[in-house]
C-alpha cells in the first residue's frame, strides 16, 4: 500500500465514526443539508477553503499543493444523497429515518473523499489544486448536471475529474476500470394505453386495453432481438402495470398504464429505441382499436471514460493495490450514474472500488446494506494518489 493509505490510516476510527454518523442520518436529494454541514465543517477544521452553493446543498474543498507552477488542478467527486428505503439492519448505526436509508454506499464515498482532503491538507505533496466536489442528488435527482449548469467548472477548473464507487461484486483491495462506456444511458417511459371499458361477459362490446397492452409488452422486446445490432447494449423493461380498474373479476377497465426504462450505451442505439417504442405502442394499440399516450425521459447519458484517463487510473492503482488487483476488462453495466455530465464537460474517469458484501454480504439498493467502513482508507488513499500522480512535485 501507498504512503497515502497508511497516513489515513492513523484517523480511520474518526472516518469510521463520521461515515456511520452520516449513514445514521440520510438526506434524500437536494435535502443533504445535515451531511453538507458536517462535510464544510470538518473540511475548514482541517483549513480547507470551502466553497458553498452549487445545487442547493452542493460543495466544493479547494486544497492547493505546496506548488503552483504546473497550473493544473484535478477534480475528485463523491456524491452525498441517500435512497427512498427502509433499511431493515438492526445496527447501532440504522437509518433514524423510516423510509431512507444509504444503500448506495454514499455515505462511504463522502467520507473516503474527505478522508482525502484531510490528508492532502496535511501534506500538501503535490504541485497545483486539488477540487473535492460533494455532490447532491445522484439517485435521479441530476445534482452532477445541474452543478455543471451553474459553472462548477468555471468556478473550479479543473482538467480532469475522478469519482470512485463502492462495488460489492469485488473483494477489497481491488478496483475495476475501463476506457469508454461503463454505466449506461437510463431514460423513462410511462404509457398509457385507452380503449373502451365494459363488462367481461360481453368483451364484443369493449376495446380491451389489457389484451392491447399484452401485445405491447412482447412487441416492445423485439427492439433489442430485432432492431438493434446483436453486438449492442440494450434493455427494454417494462416494470410496472396498473389499470383504471382493480379487484374486480368481471370488469374491463378503460385503462392500462405501463412504467418501464430504457438503458442504451450508443447515442445511436438510445435514439433508435425511442422511435421504435413509440412506433410500436401507436401502431399495436390502433391496430386492435385504441390508443396510446407515450412520455419518454431521457435520464442520465452514458458514462464514458476517456481513454488517457481510465489508463492513468488504472496505473495509479497498480501502484496503490497491486497490477493483479486492478481489472481493466470488467463488462459495462447497465446502472446509471449522473457523473456522466461532468465526464462530458471533463476528461476523467469512474473507477469501481472493491468491497466485498460488506458486513451484510448484499449488494447495492438493498435494504440490508452497509458500506464496508475497511475500505475507506483504501478509496482515499486511492484519491490522494491519483491527486498526487497527476500533479506531481518537480
Amino acid at each position: 500500500m501507498t504512503a497515502s493509505v497508511e497516513h489515513i490510516r492513523k484517523f480511520h476510527a474518526e472516518l469510521r465514526a463520521i461515515r456511520r454518523d452520516i449513514h445514521a442520518h440520510p438526506e434524500l436529494a437536494f435535502q443533504e443539508s445535515r451531511t453538507s454541514q458536517l462535510v464544510a465543517d470538518r473540511l475548514a477544521a482541517w483549513g480547507i477553503e470551502v466553497h458553498r452553493g452549487l445545487a442547493k446543498t452542493g460543495l466544493v474543498g479547494v486544497v492547493k499543493g505546496k506548488k503552483s507552477s504546473s497550473g493544473r488542478a484535478i477534480g475528485l467527486r463523491a456524491d452525498m444523497d441517500c435512497l427512498p428505503m427502509h433499511e431493515t439492519n438492526n445496527i447501532p448505526h440504522k437509518s433514524t429515518h423510516a423510509g431512507r436509508m444509504h444503500a448506495c454506499g454514499h455515505d462511504g464515498h463522502t467520507t473516503m473523499l474527505l478522508g482525502t482532503a484531510r490528508y492532502l491538507a496535511e501534506t500538501r505533496n503535490f504541485d497545483g489544486t486539488a477540487y473535492l466536489i460533494f455532490q447532491p442528488a445522484e439517485e435521479g435527482g441530476g445534482g452532477g448536471k445541474l452543478m455543471v449548469e451553474e459553472g462548477l467548472f468555471d468556478r473550479f477548473p479543473a482538467n480532469e475529474v475522478y469519482a470512485v464507487h463502492n462495488w460489492p461484486g469485488l473483494p477489497p483491495g481491488q478496483m475495476a476500470v475501463r476506457p469508454g462506456p461503463v454505466m449506461a444511458a437510463t431514460d423513462e417511459i410511462v404509457v398509457t394505453v385507452r380503449g373502451k371499458g365494459g363488462h367481461a361477459a360481453m368483451p364484443h362490446l369493449t376495446v380491451d386495453p389489457v389484451v392491447i397492452t399484452a401485445q405491447v409488452i412482447s412487441a416492445l422486446q423485439s427492439i433489442a432481438s430485432r432492431n438493434a445490432n446483436p453486438l449492442d447494449a440494450l434493455v427494454v423493461s417494462v416494470c410496472s402495470m396498473e389499470t383504471s380498474q382493480t379487484g374486480v373479476f368481471n370488469v374491463i377497465p378503460d385503462f392500462v398504464k405501463l412504467i418501464g426504462t430504457v438503458r442504451t450505451f450508443r447515442p445511436e442505439t438510445r435514439d433508435m429505441a425511442e422511435a421504435r417504442i413509440a412506433e410500436i405502442i401507436a401502431g399495436i394499440a390502433k391496430a386492435m382499436g385504441g390508443g396510446a399516450e407515450i412520455a419518454y425521459k431521457r435520464g442520465y447519458p452514458s458514462t464514458i471514460n476517456t481513454e488517457r484517463e481510465a489508463i492513468f487510473a488504472a496505473k495509479v492503482g497498480e501502484r496503490v493495490f497491486g497490477k493483479s488487483n486492478v481489472i481493466t476488462d470488467a463488462e459495462p453495466t447497465m446502472g446509471g450514474e449522473d457523473f456522466s455530465y461532468m465526464l462530458q464537460a471533463r476528461p476523467g474517469a469512474y473507477v469501481f472500488l472493491g468491497q466485498g458484501g460488506g458486513p451484510n454480504n448484499c449488494y447495492l439498493h438493498n435494504p440490508g446494506y452497509d458500506f464496508n467502513d475497511e475500505v475507506i482508507p483504501l478509496g482515499a488513499g486511492y484519491l490522494a494518489a491519483l491527486v498526487e500522480e497527476s500533479l506531481p512535485l518537480k
